[in-house]
């Protein structure tokens, strides 16, 4: 401890908040861009770009329903289930998935085939891609990581993040002041003050989504009360936390399924003007097939969809979801809600997205500001330590890397070849090759021109990413706004904002070196040395 409570209160702040803070701000970077995940797997469509979404309607799901499981039967009749995803305003085509048979207890291939809600036409051309739920998985499975140990590195990692928000606010004197307090070219004091506001302006979002971040895996980290009151059996725990996990296999006993539109009135009995967001088919044309119906949560606060199960070939309604949580229930359904977004308008998922953008900036800035102290501290030292050389490059390659990988990620959609194997995973390759590129840049240069070099690079992918997508694809910017696709257009819009903004630090580093030179040559630091003789 140090000699006051408020130095331990700092101590604790820096260090818990700069051994994690490149990781939190992979986490928040990929977790941001989350909040627009079906907007970004949209854009990766463009054979989608031409689908409308009609009005969603039990009338209009159900003849979509007929339509799928007829559908079903002509494309793969022997299947371990069959899953219907309908239509909404940010995924606009039916999409039908099935999945193979089990084969030596491995899962079978998932296939997944698109329709227009409307005329029921197979759509033609989509792409092998992960979409938008690539960053949605990277944010918490860190993609090339084992899940359990990924979910339990970042758990930790979310951990240090809350330990430094709150630390952070008992060392802030100026808390509201500091909300309004921003000086520009003053060297580190610049850097806090940049910390400071985006830290402050969304506090209450950087406490919540940490918080709620830990309780969406909270049964993974404290499992002893299971292990206490189920002796261990998750699965009893599960089966009583959802009564609709009905845990049921393959008997391979062909049976006669009776039709959806039999068990159809008693969904709307539950459920009345309720919308479906799926309906999953569970070993169909198997004795113990099952039709597994999905609500659509839409804007309520509730992430667990609530779920009606029956069985397929009687038509019996076998389980369905408690109607009213328990307070426990409700607390922790609420928090996975309040991280995941999903309830979230338009606007709310706006804010949702700026406030993340601000928890990078409050992690970026404290990692150069971090470096630039120990630099300053260091002027006389002829080289600089190690653990400052790794903490700078780190910054360069997290900072600057991130988002020029993240543009790869984009080109490599537009640009790889359309019948290219496993194509899905070459464009993730893309964007860990470029990322590991700025690493290794990095390593070896970390001077202010390379920061500058990482900036113009940024600045000119990012503005050429609508070009080159309207040299690609059918469709341009002004083509998006005047047909009012406006997820398509803010897409092209967000690329120039990013490209400006890397321009703007791009102009920012060459005025300040310039600026640097020529205080030095006024100072005389660059003035030759004359030898006077007597």
């Amino acid at each position: 401890m140090k000699e006051s409570f408020f130095r331990s209160m700092t101590w604790l702040h820096t260090w818990v908040g700069l051994t994690v803070c490149w990781l939190l701000f992979l986490v928040f970077f990929a977790g941001t861009l989350s909040f627009f995940r079906h907007e970004i797997s949209l854009w990766q469509q463009p054979a989608l770009h031409s689908v409308s979404v009609q009005a969603i309607t039990p009338q209009t799901q159900a003849e979509q329903v007929e339509f799928a499981l007829s559908r079903f039967n002509e494309i793969a009749p022997v299947a371990d289930n069959w899953r219907i995803t309908f239509p909404t305003e940010r995924k606009p085509a039916l999409a039908l998935t099935y999945q193979a048979v089990r084969d030596d207890n491995k899962r079978g291939k998932r296939t997944t085939e698109y329709v227009d809600a409307t005329s029921f036409a197979p759509i033609e051309g989509i792409r092998d891609t992960k979409g938008g739920n690539f960053f949605y998985r990277l944010h918490f499975d860190l993609h090339y990581l084992d899940r359990g140990l990924a979910r339990w590195i970042v758990g930790f990692a979310s951990l240090f993040m809350l330990i430094a928000l709150i630390s952070g606010v008992v060392i802030h004197k100026r808390i509201f002041k500091d909300m309004f307090s921003f000086r520009r070219n003053k060297g580190t004091r610049t850097w806090l003050d940049a910390h400071n506001l985006s830290s402050v302006v969304a506090l209450p979002f950087h406490i919540m989504i940490t918080y709620t971040g830990i309780v969406t895996l909270i049964f993974m980290y404290f499992p002893y009360p299971i292990l206490t009151a189920y002796d261990g059996d998750f699965q009893a725990f599960a089966q009583e936390q959802s009564a609709t996990r009905i845990h049921n296999e393959r008997t391979a006993e062909a049976a006669q399924m009776v039709s959806v539109s039999s068990v159809w009135p008693n969904v709307q009995q539950q459920w009345p003007n309720g919308v479906l967001s799926s309906i999953t088919v569970e070993h169909p044309h198997d004795s113990s097939a099952q039709y597994i119906f999905r609500l659509n949560t839409q804007q309520t606060i509730r992430d667990d969809a609530p779920t009606l199960v029956f069985s397929a070939t009687s038509g019996e309604l076998l389980a369905q979801s408690h109607p009213e949580l328990s307070a426990s229930e409700t607390v922790y359904d609420s928090m996975t809600a309040l991280h995941t977004g999903r309830l979230a308008s338009p606007l709310l998922r706006w804010l949702y997205f700026v406030c993340g953008i601000a928890g990078c900036v409050m992690i970026g800035s404290g990692c150069v500001m971090w470096a630039k102290r120990i630099r300053e501290k260091n002027k006389q030292a002829t080289r600089p330590s190690f653990g400052l050389k790794l903490v700078e490059g780190l910054n360069l390659a997290t900072l600057m890397g991130l988002p020029l990988a993240t543009a790869g990620y984009f080109y490599a959609n537009r640009l790889l070849p359309l019948g290219l194997a496993d194509r899905a995973n070459q464009e993730v390759t893309v964007f860990f090759l470029l990322w590991g590129l700025a690493a290794i840049v990095a390593i070896f240069k970390r001077t202010r021109a390379t920061w500058f070099q990482f900036a113009i690079a940024n600045a000119g992918v990012w503005f050429l990413l609508p070009v080159v997508n309207s040299l690609t694809v059918t469709g341009h910017t002004l083509g998006y706004l005047l047909d009012r696709q406006w997820v398509l257009f803010g897409f092209d819009v967000i690329c120039w904002v990013v490209a400006a903004v890397c321009s703007y630090q791009a102009y920012h580093l060459k005025n300040s070196s310039r600026n640097n030179v020529r205080s030095n040559t006024f100072s005389g630091v660059n003035k030759p040395k004359v030898q006077h003789n007597g």
